[in-house]
């Protein structure tokens, strides 16, 4: 790989002591904060099914958000400099996790479903090509081991 390298960093902290520790299975919350330096904290757990808050956000949601906007991200720089005016963009990304017999497991895929809402006048054969190179760009989609697949649906206000 050549070119620039970049570095990222964050701090997770368990928040979850309830006065004993881990001392039982059920005896501790899942919950944690997840900071950088000059961002809000991001309040998070694991997923309800192992004992996690549903009002915060889990590893696994945090993965599927990762890819949905890396995706958009570089979807909407590549719409920029094509001369393609996107004026809205929602994804209704899902993923699916395989848990093993051993309690572990892995994803086994992720689907993006972008709504994008293009200007009057725009190429919307071309706005629906550079999904697939937005794809071929996505830091997060190239680092997995699991498809990503893009399901895009184009409108034109």
């Amino acid at each position: 790989m050549s070119g620039r390298e970049h570095q990222y960093g964050t701090t997770v902290t368990w928040t979850g002591n309830q006065g004993t520790g881990t001392s039982g299975y059920k005896a501790y919350s899942r919950d944690l904060e997840i900071t950088a330096p000059g961002k809000p904290p991001i309040p998070g757990s694991s997923d309800p099914a192992f004992r996690g808050d549903p009002a915060r956000y889990n590893p696994e949601d945090m993965l599927v958000a990762s890819l949905s906007a890396c995706h958009m991200l570089w979807y909407l720089h590549l719409c920029a400099v094509s001369g393609i005016t996107v004026t809205a963009y929602t994804d209704e990304a899902a993923g699916t996790m395989g848990e093993d017999a051993d309690g572990g497991g892995r994803f086994t895929d992720v689907v993006l479903r972008p709504q994008v809402t293009l200007a009057p006048g725009s190429d919307s054969a071309k706005a629906e090509a550079l999904h697939h190179e937005a794809h071929g760009k996505c830091f997060i989609a190239n680092s997995v081991n699991f498809p990503v697949r893009v399901e895009a649906q184009i409108t034109i206000e």
